[in-house]
Protein backbone atom coordinates (compact mmCIF):
# COMPACT_ATOMS: atom_id res chain seq x y z
CA UNK A 1 0.00 0.00 0.00
CA UNK A 2 1.55 3.27 -1.33
CA UNK A 3 0.64 6.62 0.88
CA UNK A 4 0.38 9.21 -1.67
CA UNK A 5 -1.52 12.18 -2.56
CA UNK A 6 -5.13 11.04 -3.90
CA UNK A 7 -5.13 14.60 -6.79
CA UNK A 8 -1.61 15.60 -7.25
CA UNK A 9 -2.25 17.77 -9.61
CA UNK A 10 -5.55 19.67 -8.59
CA UNK A 11 -7.27 22.34 -10.20
CA UNK A 12 -7.62 25.32 -8.32
CA UNK A 13 -10.50 27.94 -9.07
CA UNK A 14 -10.28 31.64 -8.65
CA UNK A 15 -12.29 32.76 -5.81
CA UNK A 16 -15.52 34.11 -6.67
CA UNK A 17 -16.68 37.81 -5.35
CA UNK A 18 -19.46 37.36 -3.08
CA UNK A 19 -22.39 39.90 -3.47
CA UNK A 20 -23.08 41.53 -0.19
CA UNK A 21 -26.45 41.63 1.02
CA UNK A 22 -28.20 44.73 2.23
CA UNK A 23 -30.12 46.43 4.46
CA UNK A 24 -31.95 49.69 3.08
CA UNK A 25 -34.62 51.56 5.47
CA UNK A 26 -36.61 54.70 4.27
CA UNK A 27 -38.75 55.84 7.14
CA UNK A 28 -40.08 58.35 5.05
CA UNK A 29 -41.77 55.70 3.02
CA UNK A 30 -42.53 53.24 5.39
CA UNK A 31 -40.54 50.83 3.42
CA UNK A 32 -37.80 48.25 4.06
CA UNK A 33 -35.50 46.69 1.38
CA UNK A 34 -33.61 43.58 2.18
CA UNK A 35 -31.28 41.72 -0.40
CA UNK A 36 -29.50 38.49 0.48
CA UNK A 37 -27.15 35.97 -1.78
CA UNK A 38 -28.09 32.60 -1.67
CA UNK A 39 -25.22 30.34 -0.97
CA UNK A 40 -25.33 28.60 -4.21
CA UNK A 41 -27.19 29.35 -7.79
CA UNK A 42 -29.67 26.80 -7.34
CA UNK A 43 -29.92 27.14 -3.78
CA UNK A 44 -33.61 25.32 -2.41
CA UNK A 45 -33.96 26.93 0.79
CA UNK A 46 -33.88 30.84 -0.81
CA UNK A 47 -37.43 31.12 -0.42
CA UNK A 48 -37.38 29.44 2.70
CA UNK A 49 -34.63 31.83 3.56
CA UNK A 50 -36.42 34.63 2.82
CA UNK A 51 -39.93 33.50 4.34
CA UNK A 52 -38.13 33.23 7.90
CA UNK A 53 -36.63 36.74 7.07
CA UNK A 54 -39.96 38.18 6.26
CA UNK A 55 -41.64 36.62 9.21
CA UNK A 56 -39.50 37.63 11.92
CA UNK A 57 -39.27 41.28 11.09
CA UNK A 58 -42.80 41.11 10.84
CA UNK A 59 -42.50 40.04 14.64
CA UNK A 60 -40.07 42.93 15.30
CA UNK A 61 -41.40 46.15 13.38
CA UNK A 62 -44.93 48.03 13.26
CA UNK A 63 -47.35 47.05 10.96
CA UNK A 64 -47.27 50.21 9.30
CA UNK A 65 -43.77 49.26 7.39
CA UNK A 66 -43.58 47.67 3.75
CA UNK A 67 -40.99 44.80 3.34
CA UNK A 68 -39.38 43.96 0.17
CA UNK A 69 -37.05 41.09 0.33
CA UNK A 70 -34.98 40.63 -3.04
CA UNK A 71 -32.38 37.67 -3.89
CA UNK A 72 -29.05 39.76 -4.86
CA UNK A 73 -29.11 40.54 -8.72
CA UNK A 74 -27.29 37.18 -10.71
CA UNK A 75 -27.18 35.16 -7.24
CA UNK A 76 -30.05 32.56 -8.09
CA UNK A 77 -30.62 31.06 -11.27
CA UNK A 78 -33.88 31.79 -10.80
CA UNK A 79 -33.77 34.95 -8.79
CA UNK A 80 -37.42 36.47 -10.88
CA UNK A 81 -39.70 33.23 -9.31
CA UNK A 82 -38.03 33.88 -6.03
CA UNK A 83 -38.71 37.60 -5.73
CA UNK A 84 -41.81 37.21 -6.92
CA UNK A 85 -43.13 34.26 -4.16
CA UNK A 86 -41.19 36.01 -1.43
CA UNK A 87 -43.23 39.58 -2.08
CA UNK A 88 -46.71 38.29 -2.89
CA UNK A 89 -49.05 38.20 -0.39
CA UNK A 90 -51.49 36.08 -1.00
CA UNK A 91 -48.05 33.71 -1.93
CA UNK A 92 -46.57 34.24 1.76
CA UNK A 93 -49.81 33.44 3.49
CA UNK A 94 -50.51 30.75 1.72
CA UNK A 95 -46.56 29.18 2.70
CA UNK A 96 -47.10 30.18 6.42
CA UNK A 97 -50.87 28.26 6.04
CA UNK A 98 -49.40 25.10 5.17
CA UNK A 99 -48.38 23.36 9.07
CA UNK A 100 -44.34 21.93 7.29
CA UNK A 101 -43.55 25.15 6.32
CA UNK A 102 -44.89 27.11 9.55
CA UNK A 103 -42.65 24.80 11.85
CA UNK A 104 -39.66 24.94 9.40
CA UNK A 105 -39.90 29.23 9.90
CA UNK A 106 -40.85 28.68 13.75
CA UNK A 107 -37.77 26.21 14.01
CA UNK A 108 -35.29 29.54 12.32
CA UNK A 109 -37.07 31.76 14.35
CA UNK A 110 -36.55 30.11 18.07
CA UNK A 111 -32.68 29.36 16.68
CA UNK A 112 -30.16 31.48 18.22
CA UNK A 113 -28.43 31.95 14.75
CA UNK A 114 -30.82 34.59 13.46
Amino acid sequence: MTLGLINANPVVQAKKERLAHSITLDDKLNRIIITFTPTIQHCSMATIIGLCLRAKLKECLPLHYKVDIRVSPGSHADEDSVNKQLNDKERVVAALENPNLRQLVDECLCSNEI
